[in-house]
């Protein structure tokens, strides 16, 4: 049902969030002790959700809208949904569906030219690249390859663009795209679409290839191999059409 559909369980929540302290204010209560109830409100809404950054977006909503409402003075009530209206042009409804905008840490490819190297002039894939960094780092890692990315949302793309000045980016669907042209496909996705891109990856691309995943493995697929940075993420390698399997990387 739509109204079900990300984002706008976040608004039903600070809406709640909003009810609660309005109530709790016209009852008597104190105005800490009545934004403490909103905002404990929106924290317990925010639990209901399974993915750790919406958490934190319904649970910092309602703290966040009385700051703007303190800053603009009162003048507009409505004027703290901004900030939401600039974050569905950034990101639009469709891309919440998949990752969230988390950037890919740098050094986080250095290993990967020991164990995927690729020759010159191949083609490397960032599948949903958000605002460039994934790119900045296969630039590095590959700089005789052919770096491009695709990214839904217009805005992150040409900011993308911008950042990754050795990258070619375009404004596309990932899912739409043919990766068979492709010798490495990076994808810094979410658990719940590594099936969909495995399938996508099996289908489409050649029996040379890699897939490269960060922090999220591939369910019930042994990775050519993998190791682990020092923030705790892990960096997992596929050949999506020979499914090789081998030792991981210590």
């Amino acid at each position: 049902m739509w109204i079900t559909r990300w984002p706008l369980p976040a608004l039903w929540s600070w809406l709640a969030a909003w009810f609660i302290y309005s109530a709790a204010s016209a009852a008597g209560l104190a105005p800490g002790p009545a934004l403490a109830a909103g905002a404990a409100v929106g924290a317990a809404l925010g639990w209901l959700h399974g993915q750790r950054w919406r958490r934190l977006i319904v649970a910092l909503g309602f703290p966040v809208s009385v700051l703007a409402l303190g800053w603009q003075g009162g003048a507009s009530g409505l004027l703290w949904l901004a900030p939401l209206l600039i974050l569905w042009w950034l990101y639009p409804r469709r891309a919440w569906s998949e990752a969230p905008l988390f950037p890919t840490p740098r050094g986080a490819l250095g290993r990967l030219p020991a164990v995927a190297p690729l020759p010159p002039g191949a083609r490397v894939l960032d599948a949903g690249c958000g605002v460039g960094d994934g790119l900045r780092e296969l630039v590095h890692v590959y700089p005789g390859a052919s770096v491009e990315g695709v990214e839904w949302s217009r805005p992150l793309a040409l900011l993308a663009r911008w950042r990754a000045r050795g990258a070619a980016v375009r404004q596309g669907d990932l899912w739409a795209d043919d990766w068979a042209p492709f010798a490495l496909v990076y994808v810094f996705q979410r658990p719940e679409s590594m099936p969909r891109v495995w399938a996508k990856a099996c289908a489409e691309m050649a029996p040379d290839a890699w897939l490269v995943s960060l922090d999220f493995a591939v369910p019930g697929v042994a990775p050519a191999t993998s190791w682990q940075l020092d923030s705790g993420q892990f960096v997992w390698l596929y050949r999506p059409a020979l499914k090789a399997m081998s030792k991981p990387l210590k």
